[in-house]
């Protein structure tokens, strides 16, 4: 099971008439490892809007003429789920790790997502290889070992699937577009954010263009993350107080099989 084979017609089409950027320039200028986030779920139609109210001030990655990639994140977790419980109870010391691939090139990477003493996101990652990517292997284990992870504990718990497109504002500030985002457990039971946009502003704590753009027009930050509200769609008897409202308006069951 894949996610939607592209953006929706009305957002690619604005998506066309950006200015582009390369991936070299979009890492040296916004790679932005350690930054603020704010989310949004919003509909094709805003999202499309936004591209051509900021039109002029924004840039998108674009790689052999594609503006929209296929992403696959493998999440691993402890069988307590500490991960997940660090999130959804607020604690202090959170983490992530997953892999990342990016389909379309056959690039993957280890990731690992802490939380800073100012509520930064700080994400680190090194090179992995693709065929593995849903295991853990003993030079990750390792690596995880010095951060003092529970590499040894963790498995893999959740994969999500969906397109991203990127932009970067002139400011140096960068936003994502997600959309088809299909979150699947172990046992290939789905989860779906369908028919809408997942937005991330990504900075180094400043509003951005982005941001005030969707406050002006009446959108608000959302509390989703695609992990722990993936993960809370699939399994009615985790804790979701965090993530309720989202899981109401924007994510669908299905129980059938990837």
């Amino acid at each position: 099971m894949t996610a939607e084979p592209a953006l929706r017609t009305r957002t690619r089409t604005a998506l066309d008439t950006l200015r582009t950027v390369e991936l070299a320039e979009l890492q040296a200028v916004a790679d932005l490892q350690t930054r603020v986030d704010r989310k949004y779920i919003i509909g094709s139609a805003v999202a499309a809007d936004l591209i051509t109210a900021l039109g002029d001030g924004l840039r998108v990655l674009e790689l052999d003429g594609a503006r929209d990639f296929a992403y696959e994140s493998v999440y691993f977790d402890t069988p307590d789920l500490s991960s997940y419980f660090g999130s959804a109870h607020g604690r202090r010391r959170k983490f992530k790790v997953r892999t990342r691939s990016y389909l379309d090139s056959g690039l993957c990477v280890l990731e690992v997502k802490t939380t800073g003493g100012r509520g930064q996101t700080v994400k680190e990652r090194v090179d992995y290889d693709l065929a593995s990517r849903d295991v853990l292997t003993s030079t990750a284990q390792g690596y995880l070992d010095a951060k003092d992870l529970p590499a040894g504990d963790l498995r893999a718990t959740l994969t999500t699937r969906y397109r991203r497109a990127t932009l970067l504002e002139d400011g140096g500030a960068r936003a994502t577009l997600d959309t088809g985002l299909v979150c699947i457990s172990p046992d290939g039971q789905l989860a779906r954010m369908s028919g809408q946009v997942l937005v991330e502003t990504k900075s180094t704590g400043a509003a951005t263009a982005v941001d005030r753009h969707l406050w002006a027009v009446g959108q608000r930050p959302v509390r989703v993350s695609k992990y722990c509200t993936g993960l809370a769609a699939l399994h009615a008897d985790l804790p979701a107080n965090r993530w309720n409202r989202t899981l109401r308006r924007h994510f669908h069951w299905q129980p059938d099989r990837s």
